[in-house]
């Protein structure tokens, strides 16, 4: 099972203990991703579900938390350390019950760990 820092929010990410992020806004890096529909945390590997809307026909992905590079509660907006295309080539998230899948996750987080994407902003 993946553990490690792509399961956590970077201290400097403004991610805030308890902090309900639904509703807000998902940025990447070169463009606006979609929103956070709910945030999980099992078998310690914290994410964002994000419902991506129109520009992946409607579907939703999972995005580690340790990929959060910035949560502005002003704006409703959380900021993240990979391209919108990096989401959209994720592994298909299908049914709610994968957020709770240790295999699932763990191939997810392979993913984003092999992009190699910083975990803070640099831009």
């Amino acid at each position: 099972m993946a553990t490690g820092r792509i399961w956590t929010y970077a201290p400097d990410s403004g991610h805030v203990e308890g902090q309900d992020l639904t509703g807000y806004a998902v940025v990447a890096r070169d463009g606006t991703v979609g929103q956070v529909t709910r945030q999980a945390d099992p078998h310690g590997m914290r994410h964002l579900v994000v419902d991506s809307g129109v520009w992946l026909f409607g579907r939703s992905a999972v995005v580690p938390a340790g990929l959060v590079t910035g949560v502005d509660p002003r704006a409703r907006r959380v900021s993240l350390a990979c391209t919108a295309g990096a989401v959209k080539a994720a592994p298909r998230f299908r049914i709610d019950s994968e957020t709770r899948d240790a295999r699932y996750l763990a191939t997810v987080g392979e993913h984003y760990e092999r992009l190699a994407v910083p975990r803070t902003a640099t831009d």
